[in-house]
């Protein structure tokens, strides 16, 4: 796959969680113009080869802000990182106002976690910007019934808007979106089966830092996400999506030798 400049293959790279909200669940993750630059600096040294800007909470529960909101979220660190460090940035927003201001700031990659869904013209627009774009399976209500048949057929609609809109094979990936209107066991289902998703030919993006899903407090999920991203170098994925850079770096080097 190609974000930016870089090509990712054959390997499991870490890509970055830099939180631009104040609400966003774990602390730690919270940033703003005054602390980004040593946030991502940071990350880098630690192993990140992509960073994900996220100006809005989607935690369990989380109260929606506006495009206007994650714009002025994302306007000054996103200029930031692109001008003091040689490293994709990717840009998670499912509004279509959003993804254009910070695809003319130099964005690399749209994170959408309605899978171009929530906004009409979202795959023409990174199409026309020749960016990349990660599509996440969503859902309004939890899932019923056999989980796989309904992740897939969302994936495949998804997969079908950004190829008619001609986004790039190679500028596509996938997230099973894990947290995401599923329960517990569902989510521990799609995490133990994620390499099923490969069948769908797209390199694949997990997402289950810190989450819910692991049960306890938040400050005690490292060992688990750990152990997730373990899973996910065993099975070829390509992206973690990650708070503790470090850690799960040196989970994946561990597990590729």
């Amino acid at each position: 796959m190609i974000i930016g400049n870089k090509e990712f293959k054959n390997y499991t790279y870490v890509l970055a969680i830099v939180n631009l909200t104040p609400d966003s669940f774990w602390k730690n993750s919270r940033n703003d113009e005054y602390t980004v630059l040593k946030t991502v600096e940071k990350a880098i040294t630690d192993g990140a080869s992509v960073i994900d800007l996220g100006a809005q909470s989607t935690r369990p529960g989380y109260s929606e802000v506006s495009a206007d909101c994650e714009i002025s979220r994302l306007e000054r660190p996103l200029q930031l990182i692109k001008k003091n460090f040689d490293i994709p940035v990717s840009v998670d927003t499912y509004f279509y106002e959003c993804a254009k201001a910070s695809l003319e700031m130099g964005a690399d990659m749209i994170n959408d976690i309605w899978g171009l869904t929530h906004d009409s013209g979202m795959a023409e627009l990174i199409a026309k910007h020749k960016a990349s774009v990660c599509i996440m399976h969503n859902a309004q209500k939890t899932l019923e019934g056999d989980i796989w048949k309904q992740i897939t057929a969302f994936l495949q609609k998804s997969v079908s808007l950004a190829l008619d809109a001609g986004i790039g094979r190679n500028k596509i990936c996938l997230d099973g979106g894990i947290g995401f209107a599923k329960t517990k066991e569902q989510n521990h289902e799609l995490l133990n089966g994620y390499n099923r998703l490969a069948a769908l030919g797209y390199p694949l993006l997990l997402g289950t830092s810190r989450k819910s899903m692991f049960g306890g407090n938040v400050e005690d999920r490292l060992l688990q996400t750990v152990e997730s991203t373990r899973l996910a170098a065993k099975y070829g994925v390509t992206f973690v999506r990650v708070h503790d850079v470090k850690e799960n770096f040196e989970a994946i080097r561990e597990v590729y030798g």
